[in-house]
């Protein structure tokens, strides 16, 4: 029932959201389920994505599967890879089965491969909230889906991909106003450099370094792009004085 109270309960819930996604998790993981999904379910998808990334996988999964199933399907394809594994076997068999039905089949790969991937490696930290056109597409259409972002989601960098998600290049988000409208996307894009999620942390901290650049794509065996890596995700190495202080401690 939408009333004044659950009005302005959702307006408050939204701004905790974005203030403070780690600590609203933690607040909804403390309600019952329903009362939970009374405050998210209005709510749009990109909060709800941001609240659950963070949640302990039992209580996310199980907000999820009160969602429409469209609604969350849209979700979970936009969680972080590994919460987004977490969750799929967190879910009963008959439920995975069927959000894995409207999900697409190489993201439902993805997640079970993401299983496998070890702690740390680039699999285990990219995203795959990413935005790719194939590279007939004008940019002219690359900019209308751009425009229907939220102004937060707006990403540095779009990939070029062939019809099959192979990766082709990339076109920088701040250089679509030099080109002309019809132009297509791989006529103006530029070279990519792309990891292996097999890569550890350290691997691809280097690659960041030799490229000078802040986002890499991420491909599979087949060159087929299967996420991004921002240079945000990778951890910092801790130094080696605080190594061996710890070592000592250990000792």
């Amino acid at each position: 029932m939408n009333t004044p109270m659950h009005a302005l309960a959702g307006a408050i819930t939204e701004k905790f959201i974005e203030a403070a996604p780690e600590a609203a998790a933690r607040a909804l993981s403390a309600m019952a389920t329903h009362e939970a999904i009374l405050l998210l379910s209005p709510l749009k998808a990109q909060l709800v994505v941001s609240c659950l990334d963070p949640m302990a996988p039992a209580k996310a999964a199980a907000i999820l599967r009160r969602l429409p199933l469209r609604q969350a399907s849209y979700v979970l394809a936009r969680l972080s890879v590994p919460q987004a594994a977490r969750l799929m076997q967190e879910f009963s068999g008959p439920y995975r089965e069927r959000i894995s039905g409207v999900l697409e089949p190489a993201f439902v790969k993805l997640l079970a491969d993401a299983s496998a991937y070890a702690p740390g490696s680039v699999g285990a930290l990219m995203r795959t909230d990413f935005v790719a056109v194939r590279t007939e597409t004008k940019l002219s259409q690359l900019v209308e889906r751009l425009k229907n972002l939220p102004r937060k989601k707006l990403p540095s960098v779009c990939w070029v991909t062939d019809k099959d998600g192979v990766l082709k290049g990339l076109i920088r988000s701040a250089e679509l106003a030099f080109y002309a409208p019809q132009s297509a996307a791989g006529s103006v894009m530029s070279e990519a450099e792309f990891i292996s999620p097999a890569q550890t942390a350290d691997s691809a901290r280097k690659s960041f370094e030799s490229a000078g650049t802040d986002m890499l794509a991420v491909v599979n065996e087949k060159n087929v792009l299967v996420g991004v890596l921002p240079l945000s995700a990778v951890p910092v190495p801790m130094p080696e004085e605080k190594k061996s202080f710890w070592r000592k401690l250990a000792d």
